[in-house]
């Protein structure tokens, strides 16, 4: 007869019931050993020398965004590449920002919508496909090989700036969604291992890459300001956006391979995770190891699915009305000659603030983990969201198809837009915070990995839904 291991402390204060519970457990196969989970002495843990992971981790959460929030930004840049060209128009002619702006074209006013679904598509894509096939690609292709392919497509970009496209504005449309599509499908593979990275980290190094993303927008947005300020071209500004790009990439690129040699790294990960050694894969969906570990994706579905509604309702609320909405509406003084209301007041609003509020809700989540297992008011505060589409739709949005403006002020417009952006920031980090709790700790790469399949969806749906409401606003 083999026993149970009594794993109490010998001076514990332990019950008759418990005692006798620990008697009556056997196990039945006396060929069997139970070996004591708990090692004799803890496991050196490497510290993080200078904050080096921290700070890396931060700089990689900007860079999941860069390329997102640079395009979406550079809306001068667009706006002009897209503007209504007459047979007298000249290089030479001077362009302003007010005039671009007065009457918009379809395809300037669409555009927005179009870059957000040839964004989310691939992403949500490649994002599920990382999720079910990261074991079988190394991390360091996965990561290093990513990031090369986003900054070869940026500096392409960067290079059909200075190309005039006044008479192939289609065919240019055309590459410039091909080039999105591209970029963010690799986007979608670094940013999955990313997450999936994290997961086997403190909450701490979590909130550094999410606050990373947030601070890439509040980046981009300062950027667009500052070229408005300075006077710049929509050509200059929007060659300016896309180098600053390709420098943060490149740097990003460097930190990484940096933090792959340092010894916290390769604890947390690579001793972990040795991706040398090949794993069985059967068709119910688990993957087993030399080591006898087993992790069931089924399973790992079944603990986080919570969670994984929540950042898909929070995502899906988000993307059907920011940016394709929000970029739309406008202050409701422009047009009386003041910079504020006429230049500023979109870039300052929807962008800066909009990523302003979606940082500071970030960062709170950090602090305040609430609500803590308590996943059904979770997904209920994420569905509550849904009341900021149609309250966005009856701001000010122009050129309007259908619906009236009952919101016009544009004090009311900012403070619907910080709760907005704040909320999105903090149920967006705190999914990422808790999902890896919630499994074991084998399996919180797969889960962090799948949460940002259940993100992917979340921006694909969101982004197709905001084609239909700039169309019936």
């Amino acid at each position: 007869m083999a026993y149970s291991i009594n794993r109490r402390p010998l001076l514990g204060h332990t019950s008759d019931s418990e005692f006798e519970d620990d008697l009556e457990t056997e196990v039945d196969d006396p060929t069997v050993s139970v070996p004591d989970e708990k090692p004799f002495l803890k496991q050196y843990e490497p510290c993080d020398r200078y904050n080096l992971a921290y700070i890396v981790f931060y700089l990689l959460g900007i860079n999941t965004l860069i390329p997102w929030s640079f395009f979406i930004t550079a809306d001068d840049y667009w706006m002009y590449k897209f503007r209504e060209v007459h047979q007298n128009c000249t290089e030479n002619n001077s362009y302003t920002h007010i005039e671009n702006l007065e009457k918009k074209t379809d395809l300037q006013a669409s555009f927005t919508s179009y870059l957000s679904v040839a964004s989310a598509l691939p992403n949500t894509f490649f994002l599920i496909i990382n999720a079910l096939l990261s074991k079988r690609i190394p991390l360091r292709a996965r990561m290093v090989g990513s990031q090369c392919l986003i900054l070869l497509i940026f500096i392409f970009t960067t290079i059909l700036v200075e190309v005039n496209t006044d008479k192939w504005q289609s065919t240019f449309l055309v590459i410039t969604l091909t080039s999105v599509a591209l970029v963010n499908a690799a986007s979608a593979i670094f940013g999955g291992s990313l997450m999936g990275i994290l997961g086997r980290f403190s909450p701490k190094y979590i909130t550094a890459m999410s606050s990373g993303q947030a601070l890439g927008g509040i980046f981009t947005a300062a950027t667009e300001i500052c070229s408005l300020w300075i006077g710049a071209s929509p050509m200059l500004s929007g060659l300016v956006y896309f180098i600053i790009g390709d420098v943060i990439l490149f740097l990003s690129l460097i930190a990484y391979i940096v933090l792959e040699k340092a010894a916290f790294f390769k604890h947390h990960v690579l001793e972990k995770l040795p991706e040398n050694v090949e794993a069985d894969y059967s068709i119910t969906g688990e993957v087993t190891f030399p080591q006898g570990t087993t992790i069931s994706y089924s399973r790992i579905v079944r603990r986080i699915w919570h969670y994984g509604v929540s950042v898909f309702l929070v995502f899906f609320i988000s993307l059907s009305v920011y940016p394709a909405v929000t970029v739309l509406v406008e202050s409701e003084n422009k047009g009386k000659g003041s910079a504020w209301n006429d230049i500023y007041f979109v870039p300052v609003v929807t962008y800066l603030l909009f990523s302003c509020g979606d940082y500071a809700g970030r960062i709170l989540s950090g602090i305040f983990q609430w609500p803590r297992n308590k996943p059904w008011l979770f997904m209920t505060l994420s569905l509550l969201r849904v009341i900021f589409v149609p309250t966005l739709m009856f701001c000010n949005a122009q050129p309007r198809y259908h619906l009236p403006v009952y919101i016009h002020g544009d004090f009311y417009y900012i403070i619907i837009t910080i709760l907005f952006a704040m909320s999105n920031g903090y149920l967006c980090n705190l999914t990422f915070i808790l999902t890896p709790t919630v499994v074991e700790s084998q399996e919180r790469e797969i889960a962090s990995a799948m949460m940002g399949a259940f993100l992917g969806v979340g921006l694909a749906s969101g982004a197709a839904l905001s084609l239909v409401i700039v169309k019936t606003i």
